[in-house]
């Protein structure tokens, strides 16, 4: 975004800051994938998604770059590395493999997703009525914005981010707030799942369907995984970019005529052109994942997706301001709270169908972690299981956004916004 005031950065040239951005990308991944004992101890306890985040935020704190001038961030992440990632990470999407997993598992999946949807309006609610300077102002759109990456994942919480036009300094707070809080209960998980098979028996759990799970997707990985060729990459590329350019083209008229038509569009962010791109990149996966184009997937266009993503969030993470990441402490309290609400109302639907420990971690994890964690979690009960936590966590991807935006929307009329 760019302003009038001149910058006072060291480095100014948006070549240059892009080139730079994307270099400590490139090293945080290198130093994440374990190099030394040191680094393989040091990213066991922090993620590589908080560097990128904070990485960039200490060049823009200590004045090396501006964050908010110049277009490395918009446009040329929000509005084509964003829509992007929506579209490949949502092609990815197999959802006649989901619905193969069972009307237990998927019950217990939807009723998490109710949870953290139940858990942001009963936080924002309890906080209103003890603490009331926690909520105030524009924290609504940071819980919207948290809840894409609750319900979906990082490029549902950088897109939600957009439509809502979270500061930056709030969206860095509340990604604080995910990474602490989720990556809290993510240990939660992975310590519950070597005791499962104790848990599972004393409740009395029924365990034959995870049996049968571990076959059919034994089956499967075996007979499609595939080297990617460099026509595979560029017809992945191909659909990414030809399908956000396209999205462009239709989201200004459409837009347009949502402000001429439809009344009160702009209390919905009806009238923003980016909302219909990233509706229309959204749906165009969605669609595409119905067909052979899906099958890109075996060649890493989840991969790719995530790269555009992680991109997305360094160029999000330069415009913050270190100084003003501690001026709300509540919000990890308002998080944890939260993220209870979801641990009990998935808790009640896991005993209301008898299901495993397995079905419980694995509802949760596809919402909170998406495909990110989730198969981490779910390798942690057996390593086959590893592609229910990808199915489920990238079910988040395509309706992650758009849940997130109404939950926001009540959260917008619960603040009287």
């Amino acid at each position: 975004m760019e302003t009038d005031a001149p910058s006072t950065a060291l480095i100014t040239n948006d070549i240059v800051v892009f080139g730079l951005i994307a270099a400590t990308l490139g090293l945080i991944f290198w130093l994440a994938s374990g190099p030394t004992p040191f680094w393989r101890k040091f990213f066991a306890w922090v993620p590589a998604l908080l560097l990128c985040y904070f990485v960039p935020a200490i060049y823009n704190t200590a004045g090396l770059i501006d964050g908010s001038q110049g277009v490395v961030y918009n446009p040329i992440a929000s509005r084509v590395l964003l829509p992007v990632a929506l579209v490949l990470l949502t092609m990815t999407i197999d959802l006649r493999g989901v619905l193969r997993l069972g009307p237990k598992l998927l019950f217990v999946f939807c009723m998490g997703t109710l949870g953290i949807a139940l858990g942001a309006i009963v936080s924002f609610q309890l906080f209103e009525w003890l603490k009331p300077d926690v909520v105030a102002g524009d924290v609504w759109k940071g819980m919207a914005a948290l809840a894409g990456s609750w319900i979906g994942g990082g490029a549902n919480m950088v897109a939600v981010r957009e439509l809502y036009g979270v500061d930056a300094t709030l969206f860095g707070q509340f990604a604080v707030v995910d990474v602490a809080v989720a990556n809290l209960w993510m240990a939660t998980l992975l310590f519950l799942a070597g005791r499962a098979a104790t848990i599972d028996a004393r409740s009395g759990a029924d365990t034959r369907a995870i049996d049968e799970m571990k076959a059919r997707l034994e089956a499967y990985e075996a007979a499609n995984a595939r080297i990617p060729t460099l026509t595979d990459l560029m017809v992945i590329l191909g659909v990414g970019f030809g399908i956000v350019g396209l999205a462009h083209a239709v989201a200004t008229p459409l837009a347009a005529w949502f402000a001429a038509h439809v009344p009160n569009a702009a209390r919905f962010s009806l009238d923003s052109s980016f909302v219909w791109v990233v509706v229309g990149s959204t749906v165009a996966g969605l669609l595409l994942s119905f067909t052979p184009v899906r099958r890109l997937e075996n060649a890493g266009m989840a991969r790719i997706g995530s790269a555009c993503l992680y991109f997305l969030i360094a160029s999000i993470g330069m415009q913050m301001d270190f100084l003003h990441l501690a001026d709300r402490p509540w919000l990890l309290l308002l998080g944890a709270v939260w993220m209870l609400v979801h641990i009990l109302v998935l808790w009640g639907a896991a005993r209301l169908v008898r299901a495993p420990l397995f079905y419980f971690a694995i509802g949760s994890q596809g919402n909170i972690g998406a495909a990110a964690s989730a198969p981490v979690v779910a390798a942690a009960f057996h390593p086959t299981l590893a592609p229910v936590g990808v199915l489920l966590g990238t079910v988040g991807y395509a309706t992650g956004t758009l849940v997130a935006y109404g939950i926001g929307q009540i959260l917008r009329m619960m603040a009287g916004a």
